[in-house]
């Protein structure tokens, strides 16, 4: 529901109330309401689709696979939260004796998640999980950018929770400004640098933790060790998937002088075989979030040579998936996170100058390799720094739940997905509990005479 500012500190002051008499923290309670929301997902698929259609014109194909799939994720917290709820046993050294030491995994209290426009369903329900599962209340603010889809999660939080466990705040800037004002335990922001910093400054004023999962220039590595048509086809998918606007999309091609014209011909081939000829009438191919968006997306068109691509339609919000070549490293193209369908590419000789490139950057939230070398694959991993790697594939590593998602230096703090999750809502408590039957005197005043022994001990 669209909330005023001056109501939004009432709605944290009740959600903090239900937290403090306890219903959130036991175990049978979280399953049952990550059931209700899975079913409540279920049940809205119509309605997430028709969302999704209005504000990305999302294929049905990708709005399953990426966001209605995130009831995946659900499933694998119900399969896996009696065991992560459990306190784990630690050993105690031998000068506590006779304790015991273990980690209590607690709910941090009232968490404030913020998503962002361009996976506008499954970025606010997948932290959700991590949130539930951990025994939080939440609030959620869904972006404004993306309407339509603002609308279908606050409507099913509303159907699904008590709005004193789980609730929606919708609207603009003003509306975030007093959302962020309030104190939480924890905030969870997933979006762009720039506001990644200002969700950062306002959560020190109540030295709140955050998770900042943000994004960055993704490189694309392909050596001349490769299946020329299978990194063709993977990086073409893993480019202008939802219209190049996800923030693990390789966002340039580094390639090897010797395989670079086969490449981008099997890339060619590629847009040509997934989109047809004209890209514009293709039902796979999604249009760009907002006119703001199109706009900055059409300026980086401006340099370069444009090899496949470069067809825009500003009523429609239409890029065509596109391909240029000869970009400078001062063009801005290759200055800032591009986050659509535009693909620069820049040659390479020697494997230390695609690195030395990669690393003159910020760190990224994904790094790609494309080469059969295993001990090319080492020095890359050794030598450079991002977020994940994934090698020989592009983007196909988030969905694996026992790794961790996130970034590192500007593409992100902290991480999340399967147990990741939980343990970012959570807090690792930690337990030592002694008897009464045996102590140590030697460990009170007057010390005369034990430091000897003390010594002996520690040293």
């Amino acid at each position: 529901m669209q909330l005023a500012p001056s109501q939004v500190h009432e709605i944290v002051q009740r959600q903090r109330q239900f937290f403090n008499s306890g219903k959130t923290k036991p175990v049978d309670f979280r399953v049952t309401q990550l059931q209700a929301l899975k079913q409540a997902v279920t049940d809205h698929q119509a309605a997430i689709l028709e969302a999704l259609t209005a504000d990305l014109k999302k294929p049905e194909f990708e709005t399953f696979a990426t966001e209605i799939g995130v009831t995946q994720e659900i499933d694998y917290a119900l399969k896996h939260i009696h065991t992560w709820v459990k306190p784990k046993r630690v050993a105690a050294p031998f000068t506590q004796f006779p304790a015991t030491a273990k980690i209590l995994p607690e709910p941090l209290g009232v968490v404030l998640i913020i998503g962002p426009w361009n996976y506008p369903f499954q970025l606010m329900i997948s932290p959700l999980v991590g949130a539930i599962a951990a025994g939080n209340c939440a609030l959620l603010k869904p972006s404004e950018i993306a309407p339509s889809t603002s609308g279908v999660v606050a409507e099913i939080i509303q159907k699904t929770f008590d709005p004193n466990y789980v609730s929606v705040v919708e609207g603009g800037v003003e509306v975030s400004k007093a959302v962020l004002a309030e104190k939480f335990d924890h905030i969870f922001f997933t979006g762009g640098t720039a506001i990644g910093k200002i969700v950062m400054a306002a959560a020190a004023q109540h030295l709140t933790p955050v998770t900042l999962e943000l994004g960055g220039k993704s490189p694309c590595m392909v050596d001349r060790n490769i299946s020329v048509e299978d990194a063709a086809r993977r990086i073409t998918w893993g480019k202008f998937l939802n219209a190049g606007q996800t923030c693990i999309a390789p966002d340039y091609l580094l390639v090897d002088r010797q395989v670079k014209p086969a490449l981008l011909t099997a890339i060619q081939a590629c847009i040509q075989e997934f989109y047809g000829d004209d890209p514009a009438e293709s039902p796979d191919f999604a249009r760009i979030v907002s006119p703001k968006q199109f706009s900055r997306l059409a300026n980086l068109l401006q340099s370069g040579k444009i090899l496949v691509g470069g067809a825009t339609n500003e009523q429609d919000r239409y890029i065509a998936p596109t391909v240029m070549d000869q970009v400078s490293p001062d063009d801005p193209v290759m200055q800032e996170e591009i986050f659509g369908p535009i693909l620069p590419v820049v040659e390479y000789e020697d494997v230390g100058e695609a690195i030395a490139l990669i690393n003159s950057k910020p760190k990224p939230l994904a790094l790609y390799l494309f080469s059969r070398d295993k001990q090319l694959q080492q020095r890359v991993l050794q030598e450079t720094s991002s977020g994940g790697v994934c090698i020989n594939d592009t983007i196909l590593h988030i969905g694996v739940p026992e790794l961790p998602f996130g970034g590192v230096g500007d593409s992100g703090i902290g991480s999340y997905h399967g147990k990741a999750s939980f343990d970012t809502f959570s807090h690792p408590k930690s337990i030592l509990q002694k008897s009464f039957w045996f102590g140590l005197k030697v460990l009170y005043p007057p010390y005369a005479g034990k430091l000897d022994l003390l010594k002996k001990v520690f040293g």
